[in-house]
């Protein structure tokens, strides 16, 4: 170990080609231009269930006609990501300019994959701050890049996919089966919005800022041709023995089109983003913190609500303070995050525990997912009875007239360690639209309500009151309690 560390030397990115290096333009004609004659634009839609969600990225995706532009944390090599890869490379086939960005957290036994793939000559593919040793699984890599820890402890939690300069997805799904309720086992209760020209040319300009950013590099930089490795074809094969794409009806898929829009809510948006690293990604003055300090501000224009939605609640000093400002001038905090059996970090969660009773004795109004909640049929198809529900969605909804959705969680890692995204979309009736699909997420059917008994907190459901937090077993309640003494909060 000591010889492979001696070997670090210098981790500063090399010159490399600019290959599809400007903002995607916008197409103005065709599909769009009619799309935009259905509902003044821009327009948002919310994606509220996976199977919907991943069947409007799949008809995005099938609709290209000039570029598309995808950006993600993490992308599974199952049925969905498998699905989704043949589409984009159903697209490149017939002309459209593909660009992937990918974190590398995960890209592990997949690199030579995507080397693969990026052999297609309307397909390219980067990785944002890569690990410099690539070798071994997770475990492996994670020990042979410690002397570089400071710079690859920040990582690209984007979420974004850009069609034809026109059409965006934005929130908080990676490409797995999980977040589109496909996995057989556990699911995600998670949340995007789309929308045609709700701020997209500015994701267009964001996108095109970490395509051309210091710290991205192309795959073939990183994974050598070799003739072990698997080609085009190979990809291909594969794909073709797990997905089959049907012929979309036209004139099916044009009146799903016109529905959706004609349902959109009318708003306007901006986007907000962390910039990407531009020297060095460890640098204090660099640290990822726009989207942090946005939401911030927003909480502190608020006058009578915020209610948010986070997988991870962890809140760093400053956003404590923020909520607790807001708590002491009236208005109403709430907030649903995991339970301990819901979460699928549970060292995430053992930090969160720390918080608890500062957050209640402030006033926060605090619900956690329950991992049997009645309803999570809503977000998996059936049979939903043997399946477990987790929360990975992120979103906030700001007195009667804003919503921000996207990918930040309300935790260190989010608010000044990954880079994260977001829209803040000034719209009525979709704030009303989100606070009644919400609804059912907070129920005492779907949710405990934690209250503070005698300085004890207990977690209240529509059908029981727990005194000790719902959990799987003993066992993980130990472990919950050993992590939560363990001083890592910062890097979660």
């Amino acid at each position: 170990m000591v010889a492979l560390l001696a070997l670090a030397g210098c981790a500063t990115p090399a010159p490399r080609p600019r290959e599809f290096s400007g903002p995607s333009v916008p197409v103005e004609t065709g599909g769009w231009a009619e799309l935009g004659q259905v509902r003044p634009v821009p327009w948002f839609h919310l994606l509220n269930t996976g199977p919907e969600a991943l069947e409007w990225r799949l008809r995005a995706i099938d609709a290209a006609t000039s570029s598309i532009d995808l950006e993600t944390f993490l992308w599974k090599a199952d049925h969905s990501g498998a699905r989704m890869l043949a589409h984009l490379l159903a697209a490149a086939d017939r002309g459209v300019k593909v660009r992937i960005l990918l974190d590398d957290s995960f890209t592990m036994h997949q690199d030579v994959a995507w080397r693969a793939l990026s052999q297609h000559p309307n397909l390219a593919l980067r990785i944002y701050n890569p690990y410099r040793r690539r070798v071994g699984g997770a475990l492996g890599r994670f020990l042979l890049n410690l002397d570089d820890f400071a710079r690859v402890d920040h990582r690209l939690h984007n979420k974004v996919l850009l069609v034809d300069g026109r059409l965006a997805i934005v929130g908080g799904r990676n490409v797995a089966d999980e977040y589109f309720g496909h996995d057989p086992v556990f699911n995600f209760r998670d949340l995007d919005v789309m929308t045609l020209d709700g701020a997209t040319r500015e994701i267009a300009a964001h996108f095109s800022a970490f395509w051309n950013g210091n710290w991205t590099l192309p795959i073939e930089q990183l994974v050598p041709e070799s003739a072990r490795h698997p080609t085009l074809a190979a990809v291909r094969s594969w794909l073709g023995e797990r997905v089959r794409i049907p012929a979309r009806d036209a004139a099916a898929t044009r009146s799903a089109w016109r529905a959706v829009a004609h349902s959109a809510h009318a708003g306007q948006a901006r986007f907000i983003a962390d910039d990407p690293a531009r020297h060095d990604p460890a640098a204090p003055d660099e640290a990822p913190v726009a989207v942090a300090n946005a939401l911030r501000e927003l909480i502190g224009r608020a006058r009578n609500e915020v209610t948010a939605v986070s997988a991870y609640l962890i809140p760093t000093e400053k956003f404590e303070a923020a909520l607790a400002q807001a708590e002491a001038r009236g208005v109403s905090v709430r907030i649903l995050t995991n339970s301990l059996r819901s979460n699928n970090h549970l060292a995430a969660h053992a930090a969160y525990r720390n918080h608890l009773h500062r957050l209640l004795r402030q006033g926060v109004d605090l619900h956690e997912v329950r991992a049997l909640a009645k309803d999570r049929e809503q977000y998996m198809p059936a049979p939903a009875d043997t399946k477990r529900l987790g929360l990975h969605a992120k979103a906030i909804v700001f007195d009667d007239h804003t919503v921000y959705v996207g990918s930040c969680n309300l935790d260190p890692r989010s608010l000044r360690l990954n880079t994260e995204v977001g829209l803040v979309i000034e719209s009525r009736t979709l704030n009303a639209a989100l606070r009644e699909s919400l609804a059912l997420d907070f129920s005492p059917r779907n949710a405990w309500a934690l209250r503070l008994v005698e300085d004890r907190v207990v977690w209240i459901g529509d059908d029981q009151t727990l005194d000790v937090m719902p959990a799987d077993s003993v066992m993980q309640r130990l472990e919950d309690w050993f992590l939560s003494r363990v001083p890592a909060e910062s890097e979660l």
